[in-house]
């Protein structure tokens, strides 16, 4: 196991599965070892990802699939083998959203959305379908986007037409169907609590109450910002806070907004990066953002300054970004087949002083009163 592995096809999406999802599929494999035991890291960290993508259309070869990976992080490494692997009928699988607690799997397809039982796809049976196509989402077109809220409870998806849809779940009542929301639907992101969602293209972010089912404000962009994606989290004082991530002609920009009165906050530039993926940590502490270079780059979210860099991480541009529930680590992904596991370095805290400005600042007062001293005459020359 190495912590960046490559698995044959293009990687489109990728997401962290429900350690209870998993936690059957380790216990099994367990007891069918030889020796009766597993290592003791493979065993204790029960922690999985699942990636989706592929070759599209079929002339290229490459089967359109979804892969389940495992993940040790006491030794910081992916699995070189998937331990649950499908092959999806009907196209590329581009787009998906993993359910917080229930182990099923939304995926987003050229026409339709399907779901998958991860369960069914680590521990196969035979006579039972892998796949079943999402009624509700049947012959509507691609998705570019799909989001589960917190608690299971609400799917949203947004149309390469700009549609947005938002259905209770799992009975798939529709709560809000907009033919209209944008152009398209590039992202979605729900509230922390679940009481709003955000959903971005074009040149808007329309933020809908869930429970009104209402559009309740439309965010507009500045100048040469093109928002590219947006999420929600919550700041050091516990207050809900969105970032969106957005493209402009010096680089990469984040601007946070109040979820109060839906009014910037502020603006962070990131020249020269040009984002082509971006998440927040599950703490809220940091943001990434991958590039169409292939980088990937955290940074705190608190001072906005660099945390880590990762030059290269991909050979080509970074399709999508996870991290780990704990915020231990990150997965990046590309469509150059590979997945990488960045463990975010613990640096210690300074609580915002800047060292070097203080001891500048030091030397400077010590000359300023060392000539007063000299001008009094208090001290004299030597």
């Amino acid at each position: 196991m190495a912590n960046t592995q490559t698995y044959g096809f293009p990687i489109y999406a990728a997401d962290w599965i429900p350690e209870e999802t998993v936690r059957s599929k380790i216990d099994k494999d367990k007891e069918n070892s030889k020796d009766g035991s597993e290592s003791s890291s493979s065993s204790s960290s029960r922690s999985c990802i699942v990636l989706a993508g592929g070759g599209g259309e079929g002339r290229s070869g490459i089967p359109n699939v979804i892969v389940i990976c495992r993940v040790d992080l006491e030794s910081n490494s992916l699995s070189e083998q998937p331990v649950g692997r499908v092959v999806v009928t009907g196209g590329l699988p581009y787009r998906m959203a993993v359910h917080p607690s229930e182990g099923i799997l939304i995926c987003a397809l050229p026409e339709s959305c399907k779901r998958f039982d991860l369960e069914n796809i680590m521990r196969p049976r035979e006579g039972v379908e892998l796949e079943e196509v999402v009624n509700e989402l049947e012959d509507v077109g691609l998705q570019l986007a799909l989001a589960f809220n917190q608690e299971g409870s609400v799917l949203a998806a947004g149309g390469e037409d700009g549609t947005s849809r938002i259905f209770e779940w799992p009975s798939m009542k529709t709560l809000l169907n907009e033919s209209k929301a944008h152009a398209e639907v590039k992202n979605l992101t729900f509230s922390e609590s679940g009481k709003f969602l955000v959903s971005l293209g074009g040149p808007l972010c329309r933020v809908w109450d869930v429970n009104a089912s209402t559009a309740v404000a439309s965010l507009s962009k500045e100048k040469d910002e093109m928002f590219a994606s947006c999420r929600f989290s919550v700041d050091n004082a516990g207050n809900e806070v969105l970032y969106i991530a957005a493209k402009t002609e010096r680089g990469g920009s984040i601007i946070t907004w109040d979820t109060t009165s839906w009014k910037r906050r502020h603006s962070k530039l990131l020249k020269n990066y040009s984002i082509s993926a971006f998440n927040v940590s599950p703490d809220g502490r940091f943001l990434a953002f991958g590039t169409l270079e292939g980088d990937v780059l955290i940074i705190s979210s608190t001072k906005m300054k660099t945390h880590q860099f990762v030059k290269k991480a991909h050979l080509g541009l970074v399709t999508a970004l996870t991290f780990s529930p704990d915020s231990r680590c990150l997965v990046s992904v590309s469509i150059d087949s590979r997945a990488k596991l960045t463990v975010i370095e613990q640096k210690a805290e300074t609580n915002g002083i800047d060292w070097p400005v203080v001891v500048l600042m030091f030397v400077l007062l010590l000359v300023v009163s060392y000539y007063f001293l000299m001008v009094k005459g208090i001290i004299g020359e030597e």
